[in-house]
């Protein structure tokens, strides 16, 4: 089927019957107190998470108050969905430093000092082994099926519709080893999978793009400028907002694979009436996007303490989002301290049938949360090892 085709499927779809309604922390907050009063029981309380996106970050320690009020596993697991999915928002205004932006030599300074954070501390951080725990949340779980050659087998049932596969639910946790080198984690080895089988995924959540390569792309192609104060682990940090086109861009968005179908034909025999057959290819989503987000610096040291982004795709591209963001804090490892990744948020919307107009259209939400835990030196490193 031709691309121009697909995309007009894509316009003359509906809107679905339900939209999530927009709503502040403090608003979540009077709604479940609301529901503790009137001895709410958890499956009701976390269906009407389901149906609220937050329209500010749900900061640690909000949730953490918020927690003590919910009455169940159901409506804790939605609490964590509404923090990823809050995760790359600003917080409630009321949270925010009344302080005032510095001036530009102070500005120049800060940003000074994380080049020097970056290029001197962090890109020399050595080999590291750590264990690092993701969870997976997803809706639309129901929406996609294996398709491996002639004819389709991709659902073409409302249930991508039905209220029981619209909301994000936890599909599963692991806990891996990863290892680290210079700041950048190293991809693990894995098994190959046929191709249907990682339907429009990244790989669990992935490393994350490289700071030095944001910091650079930002700093010598892209736009970099204040934005705010914000208190982040009770200390004071600057954040600058930037924005990097995609022709100056270094961040390579890969996902694997989105079915691709097209006409063989009509094929019948003596008897039976000719139908068309179709035959799938299964092909990744491989580009250089252009993207925007936000660093947060420690003012004294230029430690970054967070970098969010967010990637720009094109409505016809079976990726639609990637929004990412990395929290980083000390690390003692053996009589050190480094500076090195603790948290990170993924939320990802993509296109599951891709281009096969043998199933019905939608998109499919996912939110990886990872931790990370038990870092540890992990022997030479590469150079030393050559």
């Amino acid at each position: 089927m031709k691309r121009l085709a697909w995309f007009l499927v894509l316009l003359m779809l509906a809107v679905p019957a339900w939209a999530a309604k927009k709503t502040t922390v403090q608003e979540l907050k009077e709604m479940l107190l609301s529901f503790q009063e009137a001895k709410k029981g958890d499956e009701y309380v976390a269906s009407q998470l389901k149906q609220i996106e937050l329209s500010e970050e749900l900061t640690q320690s909000a949730k953490a108050e918020l927690g003590h009020s919910l009455p169940g596993s159901l409506s804790s697991e939605q609490l964590d969905i509404l923090e990823g999915r809050s995760a790359i928002l600003a917080p409630p205004a009321a949270d925010l430093p009344a302080m005032p932006a510095p001036d530009v030599a102070g500005q120049k300074a800060i940003l000074s000092r994380a080049v020097d954070f970056v290029l001197k501390r962090y890109m020399q951080n050595p080999h590291l082994s750590a264990s690092k725990t993701t969870s997976r949340f997803q809706d639309g779980v129901e929406n996609i099926r294996t398709n491996s050659g002639m004819t389709s087998n991709m659902p073409n049932t409302g249930h991508a519709w039905d209220l029981p596969y619209m909301f994000m639910r936890l599909l599963g946790t692991h806990t891996a080893p990863v290892e680290s080198e210079k700041g950048i984690e190293l991809a693990p080895a894995v098994k190959q999978k046929a191709p249907w089988s990682q339907n429009g995924q990244i790989a669990e959540g992935g490393p994350g793009p490289i700071l030095s390569v944001i910091l650079q792309d930002a700093a010598a192609g892209g736009k970099l400028g204040w934005l705010r104060w914000e208190t982040v682990n009770g200390r004071q940090t600057a954040v600058f907002a930037f924005s990097v086109d995609k022709e100056k861009s270094h961040y390579q968005v890969d996902y694997c694979c989105f079915p691709v179908t097209s006409d063989t034909g009509r094929f019948g025999y003596e008897g039976v009436e000719p139908n068309m057959q179709t035959v799938t290819d299964w092909k990744p989503f491989k580009t250089v996007a252009g993207y925007r987000g936000e660093f947060f610096i420690d003012p004294a040291t230029g430690a970054i303490v967070r970098v969010v982004t967010q990637a720009a795709f094109k409505p016809t591209d079976f990726v639609h989002q990637e929004d990412m963001r990395i929290d980083y804090g000390p690390v003692t490892v053996g009589d050190k301290v480094y500076t090195l990744p603790l948290d990170s948020f993924t939320i990802t919307e993509v296109v599951p049938n891709g281009d096969n107009y043998a199933a019905r259209y939608s998109v499919r939400h996912t939110l990886f949360t990872a931790s990370y835990a038990n870092y540890q030196l992990a022997g030479p490193t590469a150079a030393a090892q050559k």
